[in-house]
C-alpha cells in the first residue's frame, strides 16, 4: 500500500511540475469562430471587422509587417517552406493577450522546431520587444502591424472601433496556403490553441 501511495504521489508531483510553465488564469477558451470581415464582440458590444475576408484554401496575402527584433520589413511569403503558426492578438499588454502569447511560447514548445511561431499585433515593435523580455518569451517571433494595419485589412481582421486586430489563430502550410483559421467571437476569450497546435503538427508532417 505504501508503495502504491508513493507512486501516486510521484505522479501527482510530476504533473504539477509539468504544468507550472503554463499560466492558469481561468480565461474562457472558445472553440467557436466567426468569419473574418464580419463581427466580433467586446464586453457585449458588437464591432465590425474591416478588410478583405481571408478563407482557408487561399494564399496568405502579401502584406508588410515589422519584425520587432530587427525592425526589418518582412512579408509572410518570405517564410515559404515552413509551416507558420500566427497567434493574432489585439494588444500584448492585456491579460488575455498575455495568456495567449504564453501558450504560444510555452505549450508551443512541443511543436516541431521548423514550425514558425509568430505573434502578430498592432503594438509597436518596441512594446513587443519589451513584452518578450519581461515575459521571458523571446523564442517566438513578434511582427507588428502598427503602421497602416495592412495585415488586418488584407485578412478581414481589423476591428473598426478599436483599430486593433481581432483575436485569432491562422495556420499556414509550407506553400503559403491558409489551412486553419479561428477568429474568436468574443475578444475577451482565448482561441482553442490546442486544436491549432494539432493542425500545425499535421501540416509539418506532410511531404
Amino acid at each position: 500500500m505504501k508503495h502504491i501511495i508513493f507512486i501516486l504521489a510521484t505522479i501527482s508531483l510530476a504533473l504539477a511540475v509539468s504544468s507550472c510553465g503554463v499560466k492558469q488564469s481561468g480565461v474562457t477558451v472558445d472553440s467557436h469562430s466567426v468569419l473574418p470581415g464580419t463581427e466580433v464582440v467586446r464586453k457585449g458590444k458588437s464591432m465590425t471587422l474591416l478588410g478583405n475576408r481571408i478563407e482557408t484554401g487561399q494564399r496568405i496575402p502579401a502584406t508588410e509587417l515589422i519584425d520587432a527584433a530587427t525592425m526589418d520589413r518582412v512579408n509572410l511569403e518570405d517564410y515559404a517552406g515552413n509551416v507558420l503558426f500566427l497567434s493574432i492578438v489585439p494588444s500584448i499588454d492585456t491579460k488575455v493577450c498575455e495568456e495567449q502569447t504564453h501558450l504560444l511560447g510555452e505549450r508551443g514548445d512541443m511543436l516541431p522546431a521548423d514550425v514558425k511561431r509568430i505573434t502578430v499585433s498592432r503594438d509597436t515593435p518596441f512594446a513587443q520587444t519589451r513584452f518578450a523580455v519581461d515575459a521571458n518569451l523571446t523564442d517566438i517571433q513578434y511582427l507588428s502591424d502598427y503602421k497602416e494595419g495592412s495585415f488586418g485589412l488584407s485578412t478581414g481582421l481589423l476591428v473598426d472601433d478599436l483599430r486593433l486586430l481581432a483575436r485569432a489563430v491562422i495556420v499556414i502550410d509550407k506553400d503559403g496556403i491558409v489551412r486553419y483559421i479561428q477568429v474568436v467571437p468574443d475578444i475577451g476569450h482565448l482561441p482553442d490553441m490546442e486544436r491549432a497546435f494539432s493542425t500545425a503538427r499535421e501540416l509539418d508532417a506532410e511531404k
